[in-house]
């Protein structure tokens, strides 16, 4: 098959024009972070300069308002960024959320109604806070067990590695891989790696993915299986910065390794754990891939994130929709806080 050049000329222009749009606008950037505040310090280095020649003449000061707007200037890009991405579409969505599914008639809380009464809603609603439970708890400890037993090991670095290694691959590659170890075959040789175990050990195959609340926890472990290297990184470095006449005071006080592990490793960690465990409850509250690639949300496996997704876009209920939409930000609100405010007494700590 032969090129032609000239029937994809428009497709080399459409790139030639993405190119140029792309170096202009790094170019910018790189103008706007770099050359604007250079210009500015050595500006004022030559101030410095002429006041100290003159003889102890006053160095003029800065206006406040001037100041002032010259932070809003560079703030300016992110705020807009934030109020086209972030602002604007919640306002928006919390409007729709007291609408119906055509947008146009106001239904008031009929929607949040329609929410907690609505059997197969409820059951989503079950199986998010079974996932907010059980994935930053579980996933934490798992990290931290991982973090404590290969501290100092001799092969640290690799065996981190391959722990860390789930984290490199996306949740979609995940539940696709996951798909595969609870996969069914019939009453044959099985090709999923947890059937195949059961068969050996003389049991009967099933499949994992069909049988309610049992899936649910399966899915579970996908995420846990992720997010515990993040859990052990995290950990890990926590706990190298314990100070080590810490622990050497501890161990001439003859303390037992249980003893040092909750009274010196747990308190001194705490904060990294909280972190941990704050990060892994907002992203179990934001999972979708999972649950949308290994069961597209069947038998009873949806989360809040998925049946928004339904509703919204499948079934055109974007009243609906909108209002699990709000009902999970409203979940994230509280956490967000906490960690806020737990960041402050760090710092004020």
């Amino acid at each position: 098959m032969e090129f032609d050049f000239a029937a994809e000329q428009p497709k080399f222009l459409m790139l030639m024009y993405g190119l140029i749009a792309f170096v202009a606008v790094v170019g910018g950037l790189l103008l706007l972070l770099d050359v604007v505040p250079s210009w500015f310090a050595r500006r004022r280095e030559a101030q410095l300069v002429a006041a100290s020649v003159g003889g102890g003449v006053a160095l003029p000061r800065r206006r406040k308002q001037r100041e002032g707007a010259f932070a809003f200037f560079f703030l300016l890009p992110t705020l807009l960024l934030l109020a086209i991405g972030l602002v604007v579409p919640a306002i928006r969505t919390t409007l729709l959320s007291f609408m119906d599914s055509s947008s146009t008639n106001w239904v008031g809380l009929q929607n949040y109604e329609w929410m907690f009464s609505e059997d197969s809603i409820v059951r989503v609603l079950i199986n998010t806070l079974i996932w907010v439970i059980l994935v930053p708890l579980v996933a934490t400890g798992f990290g931290l067990i991982y973090a404590v037993l290969v501290d100092k090991a001799r092969f640290e670095a690799v065996a981190k590695s391959l722990i860390f290694l789930p984290m490199a691959i996306s949740f979609v590659g995940a539940s696709i891989i996951w798909r595969f170890v609870y996969a069914y075959r019939g009453e044959g040789d099985q090709i999923g790696l947890l059937n195949q175990i059961v068969v050996s050990l003389g049991g009967e195959p099933k499949q994992w993915l069909l049988e309610s609340p049992l899936n649910t926890f399966l899915l579970i472990v996908i995420m846990v299986w992720i997010q515990a290297g993040f859990a052990m990184v995290v950990l890990s470095a926590a706990i190298k910065a314990i100070p080590a006449d810490i622990v050497e005071a501890a161990r001439l006080d003859g303390v037992s390794p249980w003893q040092m592990f909750w009274q010196i490793t747990m308190p001194s960690i705490r904060p990294a754990l909280v972190v941990v465990v704050v990060t892994l409850s907002i992203a179990t509250l934001k999972v979708f891939d999972i649950v949308r690639t290994a069961t597209n949300g069947n038998y009873d496996t949806n989360v809040i994130a998925t049946e928004m997704y339904n509703q919204a876009f499948r079934y055109q209920e974007n009243g609906q929709g909108s209002a699990l939409a709000v009902f999970l930000f409203v979940l994230v609100i509280p956490i967000v806080i906490y960690q806020i405010r737990n960041l402050r007494k760090q710092r004020e700590g």
